[in-house]
């Protein structure tokens, strides 16, 4: 885990790569080193801050929309954005940041859409933080008038502290999931404005409560809003895509 957030790690390396017939494949490497104490922790936010609203300015600059999209893992993240980006290519300019611990499996799936994209390896990083979507950002031309989705580490923790410079962050839960993620995990569901609950397709076989859910969620988070869905069917995923169309 990260030292930045309070979390103990040895050492930390981050990969930055930009993926497919865009670039070049050729990864930048990152070190940094652990903090001497925890209570570093709200000067490394401040520093993150700082650079965050950097990247608000910048999205600000180009009517960029940017959206934060973090859940546990497993959730459905990158299918999600696989059908999101089909269903509005040609439509919308997008591009994606993937976020993962090690490899470059998500990037390639996201690559094999045609949208740019560049890959985040955190290494024993549970989180993207603004500095590292900065620097992807210095290898990818997102365009005007564009979507931009951020695919953070599946985690529920740290993210949460963490400002990207996004307009919004996206918390997704499947159904395979426990329904009081909320309450376990209540920062995360508080920083969020929208909510996807994927993989309805299985409630049949799963014992999962989506009233529960959304009542938990709104007990933590009274002004979120939520979208049932299913990614591999596409259930509930033209509500999605109008929400994304009204951002920009």
């Amino acid at each position: 885990m990260c030292d930045s957030c309070g979390c103990s790690q040895p050492e930390n390396s981050v990969t930055i790569t930009r993926i497919g017939r865009a670039g070049s494949g050729a990864a930048d490497h990152h070190h940094s080193h652990p903090s001497r104490v925890v209570e570093v922790r709200e000067a490394v936010l401040g520093k993150n801050d700082g650079i965050a609203a950097h990247n608000r300015e910048f999205f600000k600059e180009r009517r960029i929309v940017a959206l934060n999209l973090v859940s546990s893992p497993g959730s459905g993240k990158t299918t999600i954005l696989e059908q999101t980006i089909r269903e509005l290519q040609g439509e919308i300019p997008m591009a994606v940041i993937e976020g993962d611990q090690q490899t470059m499996l998500d990037a390639e799936r996201i690559d094999a859409t045609g949208v740019d994209v560049v890959q985040v390896n955190t290494g024993a990083g549970c989180h993207l933080d603004a500095d590292m979507v900065h620097q992807a950002l210095h290898r990818m031309e997102p365009a005007e008038n564009s979507l931009l989705f951020i695919e953070n580490v599946g985690n529920l923790v740290c993210p949460a502290m963490f400002d990207l410079g996004e307009a919004a962050k996206v918390v997704i839960i499947s159904v395979t999931e426990g329904e009081d993620k909320p309450l376990k995990y209540p920062a995360m569901f508080d920083a969020a404005s929208l909510c996807l609950i994927n993989k309805i397709d299985l409630l049949p076989h799963v014992d999962f409560d989506v009233a529960r859910c959304r009542e938990y969620a709104l007990r933590v988070n009274h002004r979120l809003e939520f979208f049932e869905i299913s990614a591999r069917t596409g259930e509930g995923m033209p509500a999605w895509l109008a929400w994304l169309r009204r951002q920009l």
